[in-house]
Order: C-alpha cells, then sequence, then structure tokens
C-alpha cells in the first residue's frame, strides 16, 4: 500500500481532558484553524450542523477486536464494527451542531474529542447524504453510554 499523508488544518480546544464514555451532549468545543483556512469557512454559518473529521492523536495501539465501552452487555466484535477509538488508523468523526462562526474560530456542540485534538476536515452536514432512513444496529450499541 502507498503511503498517505495527512496534515493538520486545526485543533480542538474545550475542556475534556481525559477520555470518557459518553455524555458529549451539552459540551462546547472551539475548533480552531490555522489562519490560512478562514476563507474556507465562507458560507458554513448557513448550516445546523458539520461533520468534525479529526486525527485521536492520544491512540498509540490499534486492536483487531475489541468489546465497546468494555461494557459487559456487548459482545467482542471487530474494530470496524464499532466506533472504538484503538483503530489502525486514528480518524473519527462526529456530527455536531454548529453554533457559530467568527474568523478562522468554529464554536461547536456535542464534540466527543479531548482538548488538542487535530482536526483534519470539516464537512458540511447534507441529509441527501448523511442521514439514513430505517437504519438498522445491532441492539447491544443501545446498551453503550452517549
Amino acid at each position: 500500500m502507498r503511503k498517505i499523508t495527512i496534515k493538520p488544518i486545526g485543533f480542538v480546544k474545550n475542556k475534556i481532558v481525559k477520555q470518557r464514555f459518553g455524555n458529549f451532549a451539552k459540551e462546547i468545543s472551539e475548533i480552531i484553524l490555522d489562519k490560512k483556512f478562514t476563507k474556507a469557512l465562507d458560507g458554513i454559518e448557513s448550516y445546523s450542523h458539520i461533520i468534525v473529521v479529526y486525527w485521536m492523536d492520544k491512540i498509540k495501539d490499534f486492536m483487531i477486536k475489541h468489546r465497546p465501552q468494555g461494557n459487559l452487555e456487548a459482545p467482542i466484535v471487530g474494530i470496524f464494527a464499532c466506533r472504538c477509538s484503538q483503530r489502525p488508523n486514528p480518524v473519527g468523526i462526529s456530527t455536531v451542531k454548529l453554533m457559530g462562526c467568527k474568523g478562522n474560530k468554529i464554536k461547536v456542540k456535542g464534540l466527543d474529542v479531548l482538548n488538542g485534538t487535530p482536526i483534519i476536515d470539516i464537512k458540511p452536514y447534507w441529509p441527501q447524504y448523511d442521514r439514513v432512513v430505517k437504519g438498522k444496529i445491532p441492539k447491544w450499541v443501545n446498551k453503550l453510554e452517549f
């Protein structure tokens, strides 16, 4: 396989300093982009939600199989069958409420990352592409913390 180089476009500033499971819905974070990307945000304030793509830089090792959140009510599954962080490439995504944008800073609600996490991309939420009608998930997912 060929090598891929990813460069952060910014980082997250918030009060979350250690990993936890769930309870991010009310968290307010600020995404601070490199100033050279300020104009790339033009028009983003027209959206209610954005998808934040980030690099989980604190993850050191990956797993092939994992029990989500260590929850005994969840089965051991392959890492690609859960949203756990110990991935071969620790890329994460979160759809969050856009609270505001000023200059190179974006204020969001519900971002589930640690303070200082590198941001690698931002995309607007488009229901035509991102919403799933009648989606299916395993029953054990409902036993996890959100």
